[in-house]
Order: structure tokens, then C-alpha cells, then sequence
């Protein structure tokens, strides 16, 4: 089940932000999730939020900001390979007319994710914070390459 906001559940989900972050991104030190944690949890409130909730439990979520950008999707690891994270991007698919991120070049299992869900790599950069190639990638309602024929 989807449930939009966060209520009171900031702590479960910068838990799931966290140890996925860690877990996708073997190639950055993990201090620098840990020391980006309070920030993040700080900016959080202001995103829309969307979680999954599986037997009364947050699993993973989405988060959302100036109206089309995709902060982060993340997903307890023992939960990925079932269609969470598939759920959460059609669920803001219906709700948004264009969606676009950032994903590291290294993450490949996002890359990955995202490609065979219709969104599109626009343009290659690099973070400037770590120094890390990644991709700017799309997704439009509108878009041709969204349409099955």
C-alpha cells in the first residue's frame, strides 16, 4: 500500500535512506551518507513523500521535490526484486507529467531500474561534490518513447 506523507514516521524512513544509500553505493565512503543524515532529515518535511507500507512497516519510499524531480527511491534491500520501487515510480508516474533525477554512472542496478521503466538518460555530468559520473535522466508523460504501440 501507498500512503502520501510522512507523519511520524521520519525516523523509519531515513533509516531506509541511509542503509540504502550505503548499500547502493559501494563506490562513495560510507561517512558520507552518515554525515549528510541530518541535512537530509531536515529537508525531508519539504519533499512529497510517498511510502510503501508492507504489513504495518515502511519498506521504502519516494520522495519528491520542485514538483518533478525524484530525490531518492529507495527500498529496504531484503524488500528489492518485488515491485516496490516499480509501484512507487508508476504511482508518481500517474501524478506527475514529468519526473527526472540523477543516478550514478556506478549504480548500475538504478540505472538499470529506471531505463526499463521509461526514463530516458538525457545527459551525462559529473557531481561535483564526489566527483562521480552520472546520469540526468528523464521521464514524460507526453514523451513518444512512453507510448506503446
Amino acid at each position: 500500500m501507498i500512503k502520501e506523507g510522512i507523519s511520524d514516521s521520519i525516523n523509519e524512513i531515513m533509516d531506509i535512506w541511509l542503509n540504502s544509500n550505503i548499500d547502493a553505493h559501494s563506490f562513495i565512503d560510507k561517512n558520507y551518507w552518515k554525515s549528510n543524515y541530518e541535512m537530509v532529515k531536515e529537508m525531508l518535511p519539504r519533499a512529497d513523500i510517498y511510502t510503501y507500507i508492507e504489513n504495518n512497516k515502511i519498506v521504502g519510499f519516494i520522495g519528491i521535490v520542485d514538483s518533478e524531480y525524484i530525490a531518492g527511491l529507495f527500498v529496504y534491500k531484503s524488500y528489492r526484486s518485488k515491485g516496490i520501487g516499480k509501484k512507487l515510480l508508476d504511482y508518481c508516474k500517474n501524478k506527475y507529467t514529468n519526473l527526472e533525477l540523477d543516478v550514478y554512472e556506478k549504480n548500475t542496478g538504478a540505472v538499470s531500474f529506471y531505463k526499463n521503466n521509461g526514463v530516458i538518460v538525457e545527459k551525462e555530468q559529473e557531481d561535483e561534490n564526489l566527483k562521480e559520473k552520472e546520469y540526468h535522466m528523464k521521464w514524460s508523460k507526453t514523451s513518444k518513447s512512453n507510448i506503446k504501440i
